[in-house]
């Protein structure tokens, strides 16, 4: 549906709404905007801790890690096989469910205690404010990333760069930024975007699934959005192709940041038997890095190429930084109207994303 027909739409529903207030459900698009300005964000304890996780920056640490697990487990592990997943490089939030209807959102804090902020987090139209009815009863916490997709990112940063304000450092910031706001309707200004990738239930209750393929499956259905180009992998060699093909392939096609993907054993009942490591980290999981794909460095000249036809194409010269385990000295700006529009100038220092495989873009410069 286009952002036009949702809005023509969500008027309809107000203007229902106002006139028959009693036929308002809780789980109403409307309820996503209007709340009053907070005076602060009040604390949250999770269902249960918010782990972080260990890295594996290549595969031969990724190899150590599941040697690690055999040690543990033996053959269960081979038996298990993997869920490999994309990284989101955004902000971590929970959001929590009774009886399918969403009730609290949360940041994710120092893993046991967040803040709330279950008003902003109604305003990403992607948080399912009623779950499906497939989902269980009873209270639950489905587990995510919040995230800002690439081109409003640009979109915003320009905006901001031509105001004189600073300008956000990644997506990331902007995520987390925007979603702690006081007031609700600038975060609801901002087109924050979501990524469901577990479930927590209270202490004593089981999950309704064997293995995280099957929860990731259970997520969609409900109605959570959850990331593409995952993948069931029976051994770990599947998860490290995956993986090169994730960081030199399907990486610069994305539009969101990711710095890695995520390896889960599969099995959840395995997942539980090899626990946490000093109460921080799953031994179950790790997560493969990535190099980032976003950096700042200064704008030496800008020079123009002419081509057969007599076309003038800019590009900049930049100081030379790594972005995506490259060296970039060079980045296109495609015409003079964009030069203009960022108000680029030789001497700024400018963040680079870059775009494919090749061709590097300056975001905008810094204030």
């Amino acid at each position: 549906m286009s952002d036009a027909d949702y809005d023509k739409l969500f008027r309809e529903l107000q203007e229902l709404e106002k006139n028959f207030p009693e036929c308002q459900s809780p789980d109403s698009p409307t309820l996503r905007i209007g709340a009053e300005v907070q005076s602060q964000l009040a604390k949250h304890e999770h269902l249960r801790p918010m782990l972080s996780l260990g890295n594996a920056f290549d595969d031969e640490e990724l190899r150590a890690w599941e040697e690690r697990l055999v040690r543990i487990a033996g053959d269960d592990v081979a038996k298990s096989g993997y869920t490999a997943e994309l990284k989101i490089d955004g902000t971590a939030v929970a959001l929590t469910y009774e009886n399918q209807l969403f009730v609290m959102g949360a940041t994710r804090g120092n893993g046991s205690i967040g803040e709330e902020v279950t008003v902003n987090l109604r305003t990403v139209r992607d948080v399912p404010l009623r779950l499906h009815e497939s989902a269980p009863t009873g209270r639950i916490e489905i587990r995510g990333e919040i995230y800002f997709p690439f081109d409003r990112f640009e979109e915003m940063n320009e905006a901001r760069a031509r105001a004189g304000d600073p300008v956000f450092a990644n997506p990331r910031n902007a995520a987390a930024g925007s979603l702690r706001m006081l007031d609700p309707a600038v975060t609801a200004s901002r087109p924050l975007r979501f990524f469901g990738y577990s479930v927590a239930v209270p202490d004593g209750e089981e999950l309704p699934f064997e293995t995280q393929t099957e929860l990731l499956d259970a997520l969609d259905q409900w109605g959570v959005p959850v990331a593409p180009h995952r993948k069931r992998a029976k051994t770990l060699a599947e998860v490290e192709k995956w993986a090169y093909d994730l960081e030199h392939k399907i990486r610069s096609e994305l539009n969101f940041a990711i710095d890695g993907g995520v390896v889960k054993v599969d099995s959840l009942h395995l997942q539980e038997e090899l626990g946490v490591v000093g109460g921080r980290e799953p031994r179950w999981a790790i997560a493969r890095k990535f190099a980032p794909d976003i950096a700042e460095t200064r704008l030496l000249d800008i020079q123009v190429n002419v081509g057969r036809t007599g076309a003038i194409n800019p590009f900049a010269v930049l100081e030379p930084v790594e972005i995506g385990g490259v060296i970039v000295k060079l980045a296109t700006l495609h015409n003079e109207d964009l030069i203009v529009a960022k108000d680029l100038r030789v001497g700024d220092w400018v963040q680079v994303k870059r775009a494919g495989e090749v061709i590097p873009q300056i975001i905008a410069p810094i204030p």
